[in-house]
């Protein structure tokens, strides 16, 4: 059984040698530069539609794209 998700969980990853981190919330998912705080933020209802318009156009899977902040 998975558990719930009721805090943020907060995880550091490297893009082209480039530190961020990546928030994942019970409201939804957002990604900012290390020592930033501001970066684009998605609401779990704004990533299920993103998923679902890729599908619809072709996409195998959904996702979204983060622009770097």
């Amino acid at each position: 059984m998975a558990t719930k998700l009721e805090k943020t969980l907060k995880r550091e990853i490297e893009i082209e040698g480039q530190a961020y981190m990546v928030a994942i919330s019970p409201e939804g998912v957002k990604i900012t530069q290390k020592g930033f705080r501001k970066g684009p933020e998605l609401t779990w209802k704004q990533l299920l539609a993103t998923g679902t318009e890729a599908a619809g156009n072709g996409g195998a899977t959904g996702g979204a794209t983060f622009g770097t902040a």
